[in-house]
């Protein structure tokens, strides 16, 4: 299905083409770019300039440029002034050609996973587009926006921010519907100057509403009454979620079992019952969030409280595997918990919440009993605070079911010089120094989360988890 024509895609940034060709989609990566995709040739860590020849060669269509590179063919370009402009130009034109009802996503923690959620929820009644990845920044809003066929239903766009003032173009360039904030966090305090600083940016995700939209808000936080006053200023109607009373979609219970969590609550003024495929508390509050958005879009509410109960969480967002630690004996392995894709006080403590309550098995290893095991890496962009907040880990009430805690990075020393003698296991600088000494640090029957910022390379140290584990006998490998 065609995407653009070099027309249309002329029209919409204002650019100049020699050729008439056209694309089924839109690509800033060579490694990965389909047959018939528009390469966009933005400038980061080096210039996409000097790839356009690649993805031409590897089947892309045409290029979006801001000059022509050297041995390309001008008939496979479309040139504009600019690139990152062009492409956010390309954004705005799919929002506006486009019947789709666009739901906005952003919060300190759980916009990925949210954003996923609400991409099965709203797919499982109509045509829903949003990003595979975690692409919510001033090229990953427009990217996603720009790659937005024409006839869906539903649009799901997350909005992250680093700093100051990024949230409202990006919203204003999505023009939501619906737009929902997770939770505001410690989380990038090095930019604010307080946890309201942080709220305020957040609700800036109101000011693209478009006439008769709503703010769902999660209404249990110390800064939620900011959040809702921003909601009222610019929304239609407001819909708060969470745990407190009041609330207008609330959980009021939660049963966190191995590999889900079940819950209890109301939504649509009426009793529900639902659950999610990953535990955590933190996902049951979510996902009731993402239920007060079916409201909002009136979606059915059965179809929508079943098709929560499919979402998994992907790669470094709380996901469960089991390791196999011998081809023969199959009982002899280990749970690894990954969630080493990010981290932040309050994200930390929703998975070690999740690691207490982790059931272990005993007498099935070298240790007589299965433990409970963390790794955790550097929480970044904490500004001032940073080493109190990193301390204050090791009073958390999840840590008294916690039996060993491994620490990565200069930050997390803190933490580990806070803990007790017998929870203390072992602090590295850098992550590869963890990863070298995980064989050796854990056992059969044990529950192991790896957790931290993306930038402390903690994935590393899933990796080598993961090439501890073996194929069972007789398997395909």
């Amino acid at each position: 299905m065609t995407l653009w024509t070099a027309k249309d895609a002329a029209a919409a940034t204002g650019g100049q083409v020699a050729g008439d060709w056209e694309a089924n989609g839109v690509s800033i990566d060579t490694r990965t770019i389909a047959k018939g995709d528009l390469f966009v040739a933005l400038k980061a860590a080096r210039d996409g300039h000097d790839f356009v020849a690649q993805a031409l060669e590897n089947g892309a269509s045409a290029a979006l440029v801001s000059r022509i590179p050297e041995g390309v063919d001008p008939a496979n370009l479309l040139i504009v002034d600019d690139v990152q402009a062009g492409l956010e130009a390309l954004g705005r034109a799919a929002r506006a050609r486009t019947r789709a009802r666009v739901v906005a996503v952003t919060g300190s923690v759980g916009k990925t996973s949210t954003k996923d959620m609400l991409r099965v929820v709203l797919g499982a009644q109509s045509r829903v587009h949003a990003a595979e990845k975690s692409y919510n920044n001033h090229w990953g809003v427009p990217l996603t926006l720009a790659r937005m066929p024409e006839d869906v239903d539903f649009a799901v766009i997350e909005i992250g921010m680093n700093h100051p003032g990024e949230i409202a173009p990006l919203s204003d360039m999505a023009r939501p519907d619906v737009a929902m904030i997770t939770i505001v966090a410690p989380a990038h305090l090095a930019a604010f100057e307080s946890l309201e600083g942080i709220a305020r940016e957040k609700a800036a995700i109101f000011e693209g509403l478009e006439p008769g939209g709503t703010a769902v808000v999660n209404g249990d936080l110390p800064v939620s009454p900011l959040l809702v006053a921003a909601g009222e200023a610019r929304a239609a109607h407001v819909i708060t979620f969470g745990e407190a009373e009041g609330n207008h979609h609330r959980v009021t219970h939660v049963d966190i079992g191995d590999s889900t969590t079940v819950v209890q609550g109301r939504a649509w003024r009426s009793p529900v019952l639902f659950k999610v495929s990953v535990p955590g508390r933190h996902f049951a509050v979510n996902g009731m969030g993402v239920l007060a958005v079916a409201h909002a879009l009136g979606l059915d509410r059965a179809l929508a409280v079943t098709a929560l109960g499919q979402w998994t969480a992907g790669a470094g967002r709380g996901q469960r595997e089991t390791i196999l630690l011998d081809p023969v004996e199959t009982h002899l392995s280990l749970e690894l918990i990954d969630d080493a894709y990010n981290a932040n006080p309050a994200s930390l403590a929703a998975s070690l919440e999740v690691l207490a309550g982790a059931k272990t098995r005993d007498g099935v290893g070298r240790v007589s009993h299965g433990r409970r095991i963390a790794y955790l890496g550097d929480m970044k962009e904490l500004g001032a605070t940073e080493a109190a907040l990193h301390r204050a880990v090791a009073d958390l009430p999840a840590m008294e079911r916690i039996d060993l805690v491994h620490c990565v990075g200069p930050l997390m020393r803190t933490l580990w010089q806070a803990l007790p003698q017998h929870k203390r296991g072992h602090w590295t600088e850098t992550a590869d120094g963890m990863a070298a000494r995980v064989r050796h640090d854990m056992d059969a029957g044990d529950v192991v989360l790896v957790k931290g910022s993306l930038s402390t390379g903690l994935g590393r140290v899933v990796d080598a988890i993961r090439r501890m584990g073996v194929s069972p006998a007789g398997g395909n490998g």
